[in-house]
């Protein structure tokens, strides 16, 4: 049963009397379809937009500030430690889901 279905019916009920009975309505909630959109191409989705964004904001992604280097024995100097700016990337990941969430929203709203 879907979300429009579910309302239909307590439309219905509500017309053929003012009380619609508890139990009823209770049932008529478990009947209730939980869409569970999230498939293996969603996910792929997700992660390519992560990905591409990621890619494309790479140059705020490490703190330069953190990089330490090292003096090889053959006079070579090696980045040996470098930190990763973690609220950066969780912001660009978060503003990628959140697209998908108003997209999935805005579905639901149409429906």
């Amino acid at each position: 049963m879907t979300k429009e279905t579910l309302v239909n019916q307590l439309e219905a009920a509500k017309s053929l009397s003012s009380q619609v009975d508890i139990d009823k309505v209770v049932e008529l909630i478990k009947q209730l379809e939980t869409s569970s959109s999230f498939n293996q191409e969603l996910a792929d989705e997700i992660a390519n937009k992560i990905e591409s964004c990621l890619d494309n904001n790479s140059d705020d992604l490490v703190d330069l500030d953190s990089a330490e280097f090292e003096l090889n024995y053959d006079n070579r100097i090696e980045l040996s430690r470098a930190e990763v700016n973690c609220s950066e990337i969780m912001e660009h990941i978060v503003a990628i889901i959140d697209n998908f969430v108003n997209v999935d929203d805005e579905k639901v709203s149409e429906d």
